[in-house]
């Protein structure tokens, strides 16, 4: 990735997202030939000359101390990812030379943790979205990833390109573009990924609306929401989830959908894990459930 023209096309798409009356600028009586800030105005506003905010835009202007990158962040009203992402996209290391091609081990705690939450879907993510593992009721809710082969257990990959996925995941398109800015702010903390970089050009060449997410430069960090699947079998199930990044490892999280104790979504989880439970007990058909 090239963080260049990954900082100026983001400082330029947040720049542009701004209405001059919301952060008291007035017009001078010149006509805009841009949406939002201009530059010398994001400058102003942040404590620095125009001339080196340009050149920081551009990428000419070296390492900028954390006061500016602090001072910026508040000109543009950046939220906690974006403030993330504007320093990954800031920083002059040396690039890293990490390598990414060998797979993510899940360790055996947590794969006890996912078995000992067999009363709700739980699944641990790692870096660029993919699922690590997953227990029963995440595979029934979302889609089964152990029988997908290990290059394609990616998150990112059901909801944009399993035709499954925009029929059982309500509010489809909310869902796969946030997925999209978490890719995004991945892609700017590991600029070197070449797997992200792999699933970026698929999901570009197959996915008919990832084209337009990406390039708003939306980044997002999930931590907790809620969301909603339609089930073949148990219907409409809603879970506040709450996502957690694992002791010892940062890339990877545990995801865990929550359902309220007595809702009807409690009652449907109850009744799945009973029919995926191994056993002699058949599962009955959507039809048996009417």
């Amino acid at each position: 990735m090239d963080r260049s023209g990954e900082l100026a096309d983001f400082l330029r798409s947040r720049r542009a997202r701004i209405a001059p009356d919301r952060v008291g600028v007035t017009g001078d009586g010149r006509a805009r030939r841009v949406p939002g800030l201009r530059r010398g105005e994001v400058a102003r506003l942040a404590g620095v000359s125009t001339e080196y905010y340009t050149r920081l835009e551009q990428g000419r202007a070296g390492s900028p101390s954390l006061e500016v990158i602090e001072s910026l962040a508040g000109a543009l009203q950046l939220d906690l990812a974006e403030r993330e992402h504007i320093a990954d996209l800031l920083a002059r290391a040396t690039p890293s030379r990490r390598s990414f091609a060998g797979p993510q081990r899940v360790r055996p705690g947590l794969h006890l943790m996912l078995h000992t939450l067999d009363h709700v879907p739980a699944f641990i993510l790692g870096r660029r979205t993919d699922v690590l593992a997953a227990n029963r009721l995440a595979r029934e809710v979302l889609t089964d990833f152990d029988t997908l082969p290990v290059p394609q257990r990616n998150l990112a990959r059901y909801y944009l390109l399993d035709p499954e996925a925009r029929d059982r995941v309500v509010d489809w398109e909310q869902v796969a573009a946030e997925t999209v800015a978490v890719l995004r702010l991945e892609a700017g903390r590991h600029p070197d990924d070449r797997r992200l970089a792999d699933l970026v050009g698929e999901l570009t060449l197959r996915s008919a609306e990832f084209t337009a997410w990406w390039n708003d430069h939306r980044v997002l960090r999930r931590t907790h929401g809620t969301k909603s699947y339609r089930h073949p079998v148990v219907g409409h199930l809603h879970f506040s989830y709450e996502s957690f990044q694992t002791p010892g490892d940062p890339d990877q999280s545990l995801c865990v959908y929550n359902a309220e104790p007595g809702s009807a979504t409690a009652e449907a989880l109850r009744m799945l894990s009973s029919w995926t439970t191994p056993g002699p007990q058949a599962r009955p058909s959507p039809a048996d459930t009417r």
